[in-house]
């Protein structure tokens, strides 16, 4: 059985990473796209074999064909159209970061409950079989007990992007660090001691180069660093993860949502393991839990509670920074 998605708008993750994935998914009929823009609508409907398309996004959600409902809209727009999603009977799959603020992401779940519908953040990464591998060589006390880590996101400068406005929720804590702070998170198990962090704004008022130190009630410490800052238009992104640890390190530079042969380097006890790992395309991946979710009641990979726990801390380093 095939799961009947909608598409909430025609963002470029959609049409590059989202909607590609979709059509790699086993368990999943693209359905319906709906879009402010009339042409782009059709476009996209042309190109991807959408059987519907609405121009308007309350008509999509008024189709009773629709099931689940994917949305790639602007930060700002997250919690207007997912909320309404769900009140219409829809499992929700949305963008990162869910939310603006954790209040929000605990009222969306809310309504998610009251409508007895699932809601998902899409992380798609987390679903990847390199990310397992990684957590399974750390859970097998191969590098010992962990006590920092690090991760970075860096890329290139943003001039005319829904990325840098306020209004719209941007910044690079909110577009690039809620990768490094999941990630961090779901290496860790413990609540928060404490956080430090800073950054440097730019003329729009939001951060472009952010960085944060945090640590963990267990002892471990964390950090990570995330920019816009590379010249666009040139060879400029820098991914980067290493965790260190009582019997040895792993080290990566895969970058984030990547598919295809990947690595990471472990050195345990003195000796240098090369691990290689085949990922699919991360977007269909997450497609296809949340159908399995819909369809046979599986739990979504990206739960309430890290939704809720990554968005308090979101919260924590945005207030640290002066956002």
């Amino acid at each position: 059985m095939s799961v009947k998605w909608g598409v909430l708008g025609t963002a470029n993750i959609a049409k590059g990473c989202t909607i590609p994935g979709m059509k790699l998914a086993s368990n999943c009929e693209l359905y319906a796209i709906a879009g402010r823009n009339e042409e782009k609508v059709k476009s996209y409907k042309d190109e991807f074999g959408f059987t519907k398309a609405y121009v308007g996004y309350d008509k999509l959600l008024e189709d009773p064909e629709v099931q689940a409902v994917y949305i790639p809209l602007p930060n700002n727009l997250h919690k207007e159209w997912v909320i309404k999603a769900l009140k219409a009977g829809k499992h929700v799959l949305c963008e990162k970061p869910l939310a603006l603020n954790s209040d929000e992401v605990k009222e969306m779940f809310a309504v998610a409950k009251e409508n007895n519908v699932i809601l998902m953040e899409a992380y798609a990464y987390l679903h990847s079989p390199y990310i397992a591998a990684l957590k399974a060589d750390i859970e097998s006390g191969l590098i010992g007990d962990v006590d920092y880590i690090q991760s970075s996101f860096i890329t290139q400068g943003y001039h005319d992007d829904i990325r840098i406005y306020k209004e719209l929720g941007g910044g690079a804590v909110y577009d690039l660090g809620c990768y490094c702070t999941t990630m961090i998170l779901s290496l860790v198990d413990s609540e928060i001691d404490y956080v430090l962090a800073n950054a440097e704004f730019n003329d729009k008022d939001v951060d472009v180069f952010s960085s944060a130190l945090m640590k963990f009630e267990n002892g471990v410490r964390a950090a990570f660093n995330v920019g816009m800052i590379f010249d666009p238009g040139k060879n400029g992104r820098k991914d980067m993860l290493y965790v260190h640890g009582s019997k040895g390190i792993i080290s990566s530079e895969v970058e984030f949502n990547q598919a295809g042969d990947l690595s990471y380097i472990i050195i345990s006890e003195g000796e240098r393991i090369d691990r290689k790992v085949t990922a699919n395309q991360n977007y269909s991946l997450e497609i296809e839990q949340l159908g399995r979710c819909i369809e046979n009641g599986e739990t979504p990979h990206i739960t309430e509670e890290f939704s809720v726990r990554n968005a308090g801390l979101l919260d924590t380093i945005l207030s640290k920074i002066g956002y």
